[in-house]
């Protein structure tokens, strides 16, 4: 059985994706503020690890966890459950952009927007 990170595309497309994300979050005015002054090749870096993880394609991810690493979002910058929709809402825009079929779209969404992923992004 395939995972979703191999129906994806693997690494180069998992890559890419992450890349265009960035490029659609930066420029989408709900949430770019979160990412100033953040060095985004580590960002994208921190994120390619992990959506690889999430997606079945590393065994392991050993970055800190979301709980940890939004905590200061959170507490001294606000971020809020329609900050995460924006995030999430940037994350379909930019595989529909891409040609990433429904279906598999609906499977990232399952994963990313999950309610614990949602509960662990927002320190709920």
């Amino acid at each position: 059985m395939s995972t979703l990170f191999e129906k994806l595309g693997g690494t180069d497309a998992v890559h890419a994706a992450v890349d265009k994300f960035y490029e659609r979050v930066l420029n989408d005015d709900r949430v770019k503020h979160f990412f100033e002054g953040v060095d985004m090749v580590k960002q994208k870096g921190h994120q390619r690890a992990f959506l690889t993880y999430a997606f079945g394609g590393a065994p392991q991810y050993d970055g800190r966890t979301m709980r940890a690493a939004h905590k200061t979002l959170v507490e001294e910058q606000g971020l809020k459950g329609e900050h995460f929709d924006a995030i999430a809402e940037d994350l379909v825009l930019t595989l529909q952009e891409m040609g990433v079929s429904q279906d598999l779209i609906d499977e990232v969404v399952a994963i990313a927007g999950a309610p614990q992923h949602r509960s662990d992004v927002l320190n709920e």
